[in-house]
């Protein structure tokens, strides 16, 4: 589902920052060295709402949408009984993105159709009333007709002020636990800006309109936590200072900062081979809110992490293997903690269903709501390969215990025998081929078994006892729009696609790397049994010899040949 127009094009910017991270400077170094040991500034009344605040949930793609009214991105109405619902959660706090642009009438007045304000209310009245913390915000409107503010100053500026000054008065009365965020996101590069200084100097502008707007609405609008955005709610170390200059010139002890994560690039999408959470992407997590830290929280200005989650999530939950995707969220949520910021899971209608309240992947939310208080256990995998026709031997698998105890080892309702049918050496669990033999005496491809690990604290884990052989791709004809790979995927999972030409040189778009973008050039689709190629792997590949690696999990590389001829495809499977 859609979650934003422009996240193609942060991913293009966060595609340079890798490459420009390969070159550590010293002031980013100096910056990881202070990051060590930071010094805590004392708690002040935002630290200990924003604490309060903790955690949070994002009602996305519903009132942010921006056709005619909140079900035009396929979300639902929403109703009284899914924000009960959010709050049984156990969540504390929700951020109602809010997208106004076609709900404003004509200059100069501007003024918000008032029955879409009403509706705004109305959502926001039911979060207060299960006594939620609530964020409101102007979200799309950033890149719908903010960007544009350097060519249409005048225009962009008294549209913004009008519209923040409806919503201060309509909402000046309400509780205190209602915010406000300037902007989200705020970017200018839509509007054609390209000058970063010129950016910040924008922003600067609009945030410090908004705070003279509010502080002078009256009501409890005189002291309303407000909340600021770095440029494009990026966490960057230059973009971070600016906020922080202009959070210092407004002198007011009522405001918080925000930033949004999406994880480090390559992973997050699945690209350029970083199919696992390893050191890369947990130290991104660590530098990250090391220098978000000591910029603001440790200087005494709360934090909220307004969005997080995975860009491949945009396109399916499925771009990043379900065992890294859980070691990546238990991390972040145990670090974010550990920093005091307070997290607001993006949320598009993919993870808690909007009409039957439940989650889609439970043990990702359990992952997410024992990171509020403590950690969860995981294991280098989820994932146990038997080959079929193979003599089966002991597994043997890291544990990453962190700070827990083993309990118990279960398939079903039948507890496994510590001994028998396993043995646990410090953080190194060996399965035996005993028992491994026996969960898949059936011989069936694919997960025979699911083995569930509990520990003293945490969620579980689950490793899933996997029979396979090795996929056998075969010969296709397709075009650049319609090309399959029929696949007999033999109980493998992909993992990721390699992709060059014969005649050198890396094929497809994001050609600095061989690997490919999991689901925007390959998907594969098991239930049909093939690997489907997308137009967009097509559309930036040149005609001739294209030769493709299929990763697998189980470690099988399978190779593959495809020739493209203007439309045409022709696929040829290795002898």
């Amino acid at each position: 589902m859609i979650k934003r127009k422009y996240k193609s094009l942060l991913s293009l910017t966060m595609a340079a920052a890798l490459l420009l991270s390969l070159i550590p400077s010293a002031a980013s170094a100096a910056s990881t060295e202070e990051a060590v040991q930071p010094k805590a500034a004392a708690a002040t009344n935002m630290q200990s709402y924003v604490d309060a605040m903790q955690p949070g949930w994002n009602l996305g793609n519903t009132l942010d949408a921006t056709g005619a009214d909140e079900t035009s991105w396929g979300n639902p109405r929403i109703t009284q009984t899914l924000i009960k619902q959010i709050a049984a959660q156990g969540y504390k706090s929700i951020r109602i993105p809010v997208t106004w642009d076609t709900h404003i009438g004509a200059a100069p007045n501007y003024t918000i159709d008032p029955a879409y304000l009403s509706r705004v209310e109305e959502v926001v009245n039911w979060a207060l009333n299960e006594n939620l913390y609530v964020m409101i915000n102007v979200h799309h409107d950033s890149w719908l007709w903010i960007s544009k503010m350097e060519t249409q100053h005048d225009t962009v500026l008294a549209r913004y002020n009008a519209v923040w000054k409806q919503i201060a008065d309509r909402f000046k009365n309400s509780s205190n636990k209602l915010m406000f965020e300037s902007v989200n996101e705020p970017r200018f590069t839509d509007g054609g800006t390209t000058d970063e200084g010129k950016q910040q100097q924008m922003l600067d502008e609009l945030n410090v309109s908004f705070h003279k707007i509010l502080r002078a609405s009256g009501g409890q609008n005189a002291t309303r936590p407000l909340v600021l955005s770095t440029l494009e709610a990026t966490p960057s170390q230059e973009r971070m200072t600016a906020l922080y200059n202009t959070m210092s010139k407004l002198n007011d002890s009522n405001l918080i900062a925000t930033v949004h994560y999406y994880g480090f690039w390559p992973f997050s999408v699945n690209i350029a081979g970083y199919t696992k959470f390893n050191e890369e992407v947990q130290k991104d997590i660590t530098t990250t809110f090391d220098n978000v830290y000591n910029t603001f929280t440790a200087k005494g200005i709360p934090v909220i992490l307004g969005e997080y989650g995975l860009l491949g999530f945009d396109k399916n939950t499925g771009v990043i293997e379900q065992g890294e995707k859980l070691k990546f969220f238990e991390f972040l949520g145990y670090y974010l903690k550990q920093k005091k910021i307070a997290t607001v899971l993006w949320d598009n209608g993919q993870h808690f269903s909007r009409t039957n309240y439940t989650w889609s992947d439970p043990d990702l939310f359990n992952v997410i709501k024992t990171s509020w208080t403590g950690r969860s256990s995981n294991a280098d995998s989820d994932l146990i390969y038997i080959k079929k026709g193979t003599t089966i031997q002991d597994k043997k698998i890291t544990l990453n215990l962190n700070g827990n105890q083993l309990s118990s080892l279960s398939v079903g309702s039948t507890t496994l025998q510590s001994g028998t049918d396993y043995t646990l050496s410090g953080n190194i669990l060996t399965i035996k081929a005993s028992q491994l033999t026996k969960l898949t005496t059936s011989g069936k491809f694919g997960v025979n078994a699911t083995i569930t690990a509990k520990f003293s604290k945490g969620a579980n884990w689950k490793f899933n006892v996997i029979v396979y052989d090795t996929p056998k791709l075969s010969n296709a004809q397709g075009s650049t729009s319609s090309f399959s790979i029929p696949t007999a995927f033999n109980g493998d999972q992909l993992a990721t696609m390699e992709a060059t030409y014969a005649s050198g040189g890396n094929a497809g778009p994001q050609n600095w790397t061989s690997f490919k973008e999991f689901e925007t050039t390959f998907s594969p689709v098991y239930s049909g049994n093939t690997i489907k190629l997308q137009p967009a792997f097509f559309n930036e590949t040149k005609d001739g010899q294209v030769n493709l690696k299929f990763h697998f999990w189980s470690g099988a590389i399978i190779n593959y040949t495809i020739t493209k001829s203007g439309t045409t495809v022709t696929g040829t499977a290795a002898q």
